[in-house]
């Protein structure tokens, strides 16, 4: 493969039996969902950065828990196991009924665990993960369990982790290094954990923002030597590993998650149209309807925010610095301006670039009176937030991720989660949009893992389009959807394959 195509790769894919796409004459073993009564996990994995904020509706947990470092508890589960370090082992059976309820809204990844654990396609997989651990993590590392990897976890967010469901897989024998609050030299410490063991050493990464990747690069080289692959689901992560892979330093295979197909219209585009609104009505209890909201970027998290807010009434303005994406607005409806230009008359300023100083201090200081500011994009870049902490501006914290900055002369703007990711930090995601993200990653380090020498060089790639056919297709049953199957006549009249791939790699879903 030349300069990261993911062409090459894809032509080289072989399709195991387990993996073939069943159409609805065919039984689906998968169809039935789990029938256990549990809390409903309202917290989700995604790309953002290892210092953003994440306030869980769902936790079990809060911050009136003893405050002691788990660094310094003696903790071990039932089996007498102490190779884990987290809040408190006893929430364990807590943390079990948020993974019970999460593998209802996860069908694919239960269809994976049945249909291949026989095969056990992960056998003699050492997986080092570095995600955000929720229950919605949880079914993947079960999973990937069952197709006979061993994994040790840590998480990729110092505010993410769900106590009560690392101590649940912990209980389980999961050696997890994680908890809600960590410093940074607890997330850094907890990573080291993860990969620095006598007498085990990884052969995957799982990574999600690229601290885990970085780590080993810079503490233990060495490593490289018997790692066979990278698995990455962020946007940063991913621009890390392709500037490894143009200065030559890429040691290993690497799989871009993130801009697969799956990831990149479900995780982004309808996950965002229904988070937005969520995580908004939970901090500020407002009404939508006649607002006017200006949408710092059009991508595909810009166009669900936007589709979001258009439908319940609201006064849409987007900003964009590519001329595609900005036609793409005005063809949809939305009006394309400088934010300057409206900064002064909108009620909400919503960013979702992934850039940094999208809103400056001079756009803070020009809002209106009561402007709620947020972010959506994939870290705390984009709003100039440490511009506001100056003695002139008081802040004022309202409720949890909501504050108050004032201005000398009274005016006020309503800042959500700080500026962080507004739907990880003030409400939840869709579980049922994180398994299709998680089967993506379970399927790339499936295929990376049992890839033959030379099918993949020291490079970055694409998920195989076979791959993002065969995860959606393993969501369709949920919504009793029966795909129409070519006849020979047909598949041969368009040059395909009956079970696909259905699309070239140049199409543009």
């Amino acid at each position: 493969m030349e300069n990261g195509d993911g062409n090459e790769g894809a032509s080289a894919f072989h399709v195991p039996e387990w993996m073939q796409i069943q159409f609805a004459d065919q039984k689906q073993e998968f169809n039935k969902r789990p029938t256990k009564i549990g809390r409903r996990s309202l917290s989700r994995s995604i790309s953002q950065s290892s210092t953003d904020s994440y306030s869980s509706a769902a936790s079990y947990t809060d911050s009136s828990d003893d405050e002691t470092s788990p660094r310094d508890k003696q903790q071990k589960n039932s089996k007498g196991n102490s190779d884990f370090c987290v809040k408190n082992i006893k929430q364990a059976e807590f943390g079990r009924r948020e993974i019970e309820i999460a593998e209802q809204e996860m069908p694919a990844l239960m269809a994976l665990r049945k249909r291949a654990q026989g095969e056990k396609p992960l056998a003699g997989a050492k997986i080092v993960g570095c995600t955000h651990i929720t229950a919605q993590t949880a079914v993947l590392m079960e999973t990937l369990g069952a197709l006979g990897a061993q994994c040790r976890w840590a998480a990729c967010n110092i505010y993410s982790t769900l106590n009560e469901v690392a101590a649940a897989l912990a209980e389980s024998g999961f050696p997890v290094f994680a908890w809600k609050g960590e410093s940074e030299d607890d997330f850094w410490w907890c990573i080291d954990r993860c990969v620095n063991v006598e007498g085990w050493q990884p052969n995957m990464i799982l990574d999600d923002g690229g601290d885990l990747t970085h780590w080993i690069y810079k503490k233990y080289p060495n490593m490289f030597k018997k790692i066979k692959g990278i698995v990455e689901e962020s946007v940063t992560g991913v621009h890390r590993l392709y500037q490894l892979s143009k200065a030559g330093k890429l040691c290993v295979p690497a799989m871009n998650v993130n801009d697969s197909v799956t990831k990149q219209k479900f995780d982004n585009l309808y996950c965002c149209r229904e988070s937005i609104l969520d995580g908004l009505k939970r901090t500020t209890d407002m009404m939508f309807g006649g607002k006017q909201v200006v949408v710092c970027g059009y991508g595909e998290v810009g166009k669900g925010c936007c589709a979001a807010l258009k439908a319940m009434g609201s006064i849409v303005y987007v900003t964009e610095i590519d001329p595609i994406c900005a036609l793409q607005a005005c063809m949809d409806g939305f009006r394309l301006v400088k934010l300057s230009e409206v900064i002064r008359q909108v009620d909400i300023v919503i960013t979702c670039t992934g850039n940094k100083n999208v809103v400056t201090r001079e756009h803070l200081d020009r809002m209106k009176n009561s402007c709620i500011v947020c972010n959506m994009g994939h870290s705390n870049t984009e709003i100039d937030v440490a511009s506001l902490r100056t003695p002139e501006l008081t802040w004022e914290r309202v409720r949890s991720q909501v504050d108050h900055v004032i201005w000398p002369d009274g005016k006020r703007i309503v800042l959500l989660a700080e500026g962080r990711l507004l739907n990880l930090s003030c409400s939840t995601v869709p579980t049922f949009v994180l398994s299709i993200t998680a089967t993506t990653q379970a399927l790339a380090l499936i295929e990376l893992y049992n890839a033959p020498e030379g099918r993949y060089k020291q490079d970055v790639y694409l998920l195989p389009k076979k791959m993002d056919e065969y995860v959606a297709s393993l969501h369709l049953p949920t919504f009793d959807a029966h795909l129409t199957e070519l006849t020979d006549e047909q598949a041969k009249y368009l040059g395909l394959n009956k079970n696909g791939p259905f699309k070239p790699n140049y199409y543009r879903y």
